[in-house]
């Protein structure tokens, strides 16, 4: 069974940029290295439907707190077979987003901090009720919001279907999801964290994520 690893930050912290320089990193070591990326646009229709919402579609959805967090969880818990599947046959999956993504964007909405009520509630939803397996390590690509804003906006201007939805639009909810991040990595929530910088080498990461599956 593989190390399941959960990269996470903000829009535009460039956790996909990360995750690639990992991948190949340890490949080049000779693990066995899968990924995934959540949400699962093009192939859930949760997913779909939670981008069609922050996209003004479907009426009232997206001001609700909990039914963009059920829709996102539902993606998730649709992908639970493959991600069985990607554990049982790789020594490392690495996620980009996972149910911590949930947790902070959903307390930063609500104004709450991880002790919070709609953070429990997201933790029992998906790793309670859905039974989605807990990570081994969650990394946080902690880089200030400024930046993140930057790059998510140039991204957007650059690919036109990845425009800016409402979250990515609302700079004091990114500042918000940011501090609520920091300090689920501080409290270790669901198991341990690993807070990796702008300007940190991904070739320490990877290394310490080999050192994790010799272990």
């Amino acid at each position: 069974m593989g190390a399941l690893i959960a990269v996470e930050g903000l829009d535009g912290a460039g956790k996909r940029t990360l995750i690639d320089a990992v991948v190949a990193d340890l490949r080049g070591r000779g693990l066995r290295v899968a990924t995934l990326a959540f949400p699962r646009y093009g192939r859930s229709v949760h997913a779909d439907l939670a981008a069609e919402a922050l996209r003004g579609r479907h009426g009232d959805v997206a001001a609700s707190i909990n039914a963009m967090a059920v829709l996102f969880a539902l993606d998730r818990s649709g992908a639970r077979d493959e991600l069985s599947k990607l554990l049982a046959d790789n020594d490392i999956v690495l996620l980009d987003r996972y149910v911590a993504s949930n947790a902070a964007y959903s307390a930063a909405r609500a104004g709450q901090q991880p002790d919070g009520e709609i953070v429990s509630w997201v933790a029992e939803l998906e790793f309670g009720r859905f039974e989605l397996p807990a990570p081994d390590v969650q990394v946080l690509l902690d880089v200030p919001t400024e930046l993140a804003a930057e790059r998510a906006r140039h991204r957007g201007e650059l690919d036109s279907s990845r425009a800016l939805d409402t979250y990515e639009r609302d700079i004091p909810l990114q500042e918000r999801t940011a501090a609520v991040y920091r300090m689920l990595a501080q409290s270790q929530w669901h198991g341990s964290w690993w807070v990796h910088a702008p300007h940190d080498d991904p070739g320490r990461l990877a290394a310490r994520l080999s050192d994790l599956v010799a272990r």
